[in-house]
């Protein structure tokens, strides 16, 4: 499952973001790549160890843990803490998979990805090029979000950013692991619980809704692990 969360961060986040952004220090990206993805990777990254990203990582993981439609497309059980990336002059990410497992030097552990993220601090108006490409089984996506706005996808998914040819792309890249490990299951998940809260908008809390909340609670039961 692709999907695009808009407004995850205010307005007032946003501004106060990319003032940060802005003043940051930033290192190569290729220092944190794989061995697959170093051969692909052109772009800037910034200091893992700076106050800069914790600060910025704390606003964006409180964000994604208010946030009602991410929690119930991911059913998060970990956020591996956020990192950000810049891309100008030509920059680029070729084609690659993310990493099954990463270690969160937060919290000193590692965790599966089941989920990655993109959320983007630039605008599409203030760069060229830049698109992120993301393929799976019902084609080939193109994504390029407002400022504020998060796209996520299953790890598992062949993905790119597209060379920048003006202007700056910045970006925080994350991965979830899920509570249910399985991309088909979660989608599913998502579908019901999109469908009970549509029932009770429209009928309020009904024996129905109510019934069909309570098989959906049974197979996070069934399926989660924790």
């Amino acid at each position: 499952m692709i999907l695009h969360i808009p407004n995850v961060l205010s307005k007032e986040q946003l501004v106060e973001c990319r003032d940060l952004l802005n003043k940051a220090d930033w290192i190569d990206g290729k220092l944190t790549a794989g061995s697959q993805a170093v051969n692909v990777k052109s772009n800037l990254q910034l200091v893992e160890n700076s106050q800069t990203l914790s600060y910025l990582r704390e606003v964006i993981t409180n964000a994604l843990k208010t946030n009602p439609l991410f929690i119930s497309a991911v059913l998060p059980n970990h956020i591996i803490s956020p990192f950000v990336n810049r891309y100008e002059n030509n920059g680029a990410y070729g084609n690659h998979v993310d990493n099954s497992i990463l270690y969160d030097s937060i919290v000193g552990k590692n965790f599966r990805t089941d989920v990655s993220c993109s959320l983007f601090f630039t605008d599409p108006h203030e760069y060229e090029g830049g698109e992120m490409v993301i393929e799976d089984t019902f084609g080939t996506h193109e994504v390029k979000l407002p400022a504020g706005d998060l796209i996520l996808y299953p790890s598992t998914s062949l993905h790119r950013v597209e060379p920048v040819t003006s202007g700056v792309r910045m970006v925080s890249f994350m991965w979830v692991q899920s509570m249910i490990r399985s991309a088909w299951k979660r989608s599913m998940l998502f579908e019901l619980d999109n469908t009970i809260q549509s029932l009770r908008v429209k009928h309020g809390e009904t024996q129905e809704a109510l019934n069909l909340s309570i098989h959906y609670h049974k197979l996070i039961q069934e399926w989660a692990e924790l």
